[in-house]
């Protein structure tokens, strides 16, 4: 049994043998992969270039889609190359690197939402003091106490993670994911780890009966509107946004608290998958594409980059 010291490298799960089964995996990662970078690079490009677009809930979703951005090139693209070249090893180096800024990402990713929701909660009950309470200043000051407390967080679980010395280098899962790490260590540093999740989970599931609380108080705002046009807005914009950030919330404490089996199993796979690639896919659907200003940003953006490539070529004859 090797001890942390000799260790150099990991193995990742292999999803097969068989080597048109790699490939499928390859190009199924590939298709989520460049389905969730083109929707969320849409996104920034569509509110870094149209100036209606600078507002507070815009200048959140910016943040939102590269932190996105950030979470999924974290760990996909590693799983790729290795199905694409059939290997499954990954450093030691690369594993840490992997679980700091995946953690990194991803905790920045569920602050950021929770305040979104309250953004929400302002704009939809209290929209006389929206300009006051959301202004650039506090924005910005938000979003960088966003990103800090991502940082610290991913720091914190990377050291409690790897403070820990392993007894096998064999990963069950498509990423070194800090459950099935700490399944594998053989000393009691990795309680340290331990305490770190517990404390992590009581402060999600703090900011998550917050986020449950604000949109109780929007729904009941919104049901007593006027107009049903404005009900119906209001409902098809939170709706999703409850939903997807449950789906997140939901599977990734089901996958970090169960206790990790002694062989993969397809639930621990299709939880990851669900907690990786689901949010990231999906938001830059229900935050932004929806919305008739982003539509409006996206087609003047497809009609300057059309006009240009009409021009450029008349220009070189």
């Amino acid at each position: 049994m090797a001890n942390a010291t000799s260790i150099s490298e990991f193995l990742l799960l292999e999803f097969s043998v068989i080597r048109e089964q790699q490939i499928l995996h390859f190009l199924l990662f590939l298709a989520l992969y460049l389905t969730t970078v083109t929707g969320n690079l849409l996104i920034i490009t569509a509110v870094a270039c149209d100036r209606h677009l600078h507002t507070p809930m815009y200048f959140f979703l910016i943040n939102l889609a590269i932190q996105d951005l950030g979470s999924v090139s974290a760990i996909i693209p590693k799983s790729m190359v290795n199905s694409l070249m059939n290997t499954r090893d990954i450093s030691y180096s690369g594993c840490v690197v992997q679980v700091f800024f995946f953690v990194f990402f991803v905790g920045s990713d569920f602050f950021l939402l929770t305040v979104m929701a309250y953004d929400r909660y302002v704009a939809i009950c209290k929209p006389l003091q929206y300009e006051m309470v959301m202004n650039r200043q506090a924005c910005t000051q938000i979003v960088a106490t966003v990103w800090i407390i991502g940082l610290l967080y991913g720091a914190l679980h990377t050291s409690g993670t790897f403070a820990a010395t392993f007894c096998s280098n064999i990963v069950n899962q498509f990423y070194c994911e800090i459950p099935q790490l700490l399944k594998i260590s053989c000393s009691d540093s990795y309680l340290t780890e331990v305490g770190a999740l517990a404390v992590s989970v009581i402060v999600e599931f703090g900011c998550f009966v917050f986020i449950i609380v604000t949109y109780v108080l929007i729904f009941s705002t919104v049901l007593r509107m006027p107009t049903i046009k404005g009900r119906q807005k209001a409902f098809s914009t939170c709706l999703p946004h409850l939903i997807v950030f449950s789906t997140f919330i939901v599977t990734g404490w089901f996958a970090y608290l169960r206790p990790p089996s002694e062989t993969p199993s397809d639930l621990d796979l299709a939880l990851t998958v669900i907690y990786t690639f689901v949010p990231p896919m999906v938001n830059p659907i229900i935050y932004s594409i929806r919305n008739k200003d982003v539509k409006i940003a996206l087609s003047k953006l497809f009609v300057q980059l059309y006009s240009s490539e009409k021009i450029l070529p008349s220009i070189c004859i």
